[in-house]
C-alpha cells in the first residue's frame, strides 16, 4: 500500500511517524523548510508516551518525486488546500483515495447526499469549486481527527493525547479502500472506526469548534476560561444552538445535548484553541472552514444566524487586522 502524507505538521507528522514505525506500508510525506531537512537527515522523530522513536520516512518537497499513490492524506487546513492543488496533482491516479483531515465543513459536504442540495459547492471552503473539479469527491474519504499533537522542534513531533482518526465514506458505505485503510492504521497503534455517517461525527467536533475557537481568539482565553465565564459561555450556547438547527435540517442527529458539549470543552482545561495559537503566531486562521461555512449553510437551509454572524464579522475584522486572514 502507497500512502503519502500531504502537508507533515502535527497531525500530518504523527500519523507518518506511527505508519512508518509499523513498517507495514510504502510511506512518503511531503514537507518543506526546516522541517523537511531534519526528517532527511535524522529521520522523522515522535515522543510518545514518554519515548522517543526515530521512524524512516521518504520525505520530499515536490509530490513529483514519489509518484501515483493509492491513498494521499491531506493533512492541512482547509484554506492551504486550494494553493496545494498543483502539487498534489501528481500524486493521483485513476483509483487513488484522498484523505481530508480538514477541521470545519469540508468541501465535499455535498456529494451523495441524496438531497435537494446534492451536488452544491460550498463558497467558503471551495470558491469557484476548484478543489471538487481538480481532486473529484469520487475520490473522498472523509476524516475526523482527535489526537492532540504538536511540533516540538523541526522533525520532532510529541504526541499529547489521543489517538482516534475516525473514517467514512460520504456515501455512508464502509467501502473496502476505507476499510483496508483503517486496518493498516490500527495496527500501527491508532484508532480507526469507520463510520456510517462521517457528517454527524464532524458536526460534533465542528459544534464546538465554530464557537469556542473564534470566542477563543477575540478575547485571548482558554477553554477553561470561556465556559467559566456566563457571558461568553452563553455566547457560544448561542452558537451552538444555531449551528444545531442548520445541522438538524440536514438530517443531522446529535447524539449529546448542548450543555454535555459545553462542559466537555471546559473540563479540557486551560487549553488555547488553534484559532488563538495561530493569531498569536501570526499564521492564517480557520476562519471560514469553522465559521464562514456554517453561516453560508445556514443561509441555504434558510435557518438564522444573528450569534454566528456577529462573532463572524469581529473575528475577520480581527484576522484581517493582524494579518492571519487571506
Amino acid at each position: 500500500m502507497k500512502i503519502t502524507i500531504f502537508g507533515a505538521g502535527a497531525i500530518g507528522g504523527y500519523l507518518a511517524a506511527k505508519l512508518a514505525i509499523a513498517g507495514r506500508t510504502e510511506l512518503s510525506i511531503v514537507a518543506r523548510g526546516a522541517h523537511l531537512e531534519a526528517i532527511k537527515a535524522t529521520g522523522l522523530r515522535l515522543i510518545e508516551d514518554g519515548q522517543e522513536t526515530t521512524a524512516p520516512v521518504r520525505a520530499a518537497a515536490k509530490a513529483e518525486d514519489l509518484g501515483e499513490q493509492d491513498y494521499v492524506v491531506l493533512a492541512l487546513k482547509a484554506h492551504s488546500v486550494a494553493p496545494a492543488l498543483d502539487q498534489i496533482a501528481p500524486l493521483l491516479g485513476d483509483h487513488t483515495s484522498v484523505v481530508t483531515m480538514q477541521n470545519g465543513v469540508p468541501w465535499w459536504y455535498f456529494y451523495k447526499t441524496s438531497g435537494a442540495l446534492e451536488g452544491t459547492r460550498l463558497h467558503q471552503v471551495d470558491p469557484g469549486g476548484t478543489i471538487w473539479d481538480r481532486l473529484g469527491p469520487r475520490r473522498v474519504i472523509g476524516s475526523v481527527v482527535y489526537p492532540a499533537v504538536e511540533v516540538d522542534a523541526p522533525g520532532l513531533i510529541r504526541h499529547v493525547e489521543g489517538r482516534r482518526f475516525s473514517l467514512g465514506e460520504p456515501s455512508g458505505e464502509k467501502s473496502e479502500r476505507a476499510t483496508l485503510l483503517a486496518g493498516e492504521m490500527v495496527k500501527a497503534g491508532l484508532q480507526a472506526p469507520v463510520r456510517d455517517d462521517i457528517r454527524a461525527e464532524i458536526w460534533i467536533k465542528l459544534w464546538g469548534n465554530l464557537s469556542f475557537n473564534p470566542i477563543s481568539a477575540l478575547t485571548g482565553s482558554t477553554l477553561a476560561a470561556i465556559v467559566a465565564d456566563e457571558g461568553t459561555r452563553t455566547l457560544a450556547r448561542a452558537m451552538m444552538l444555531e449551528a444545531q438547527a442548520i445541522g438538524e435540517s440536514l438530517g443531522v442527529r446529535f447524539p449529546i445535548d448542548v450543555d454535555r458539549r459545553i462542559k466537555g470543552a471546559g473540563d479540557v482545561g486551560d487549553h488555547k484553541t488553534s484559532m488563538l495559537q495561530d493569531l498569536e503566531r501570526g499564521r492564517p486562521m480557520e476562519i471560514d472552514a469553522l465559521v464562514g461555512a456554517v453561516q453560508e449553510l445556514g443561509r441555504l437551509v434558510g435557518k438564522p444566524t444573528p450569534a454566528i454572524d456577529g462573532v463572524l464579522a469581529l473575528v475577520r475584522r480581527l484576522a484581517v487586522e493582524r494579518g492571519c486572514y487571506g
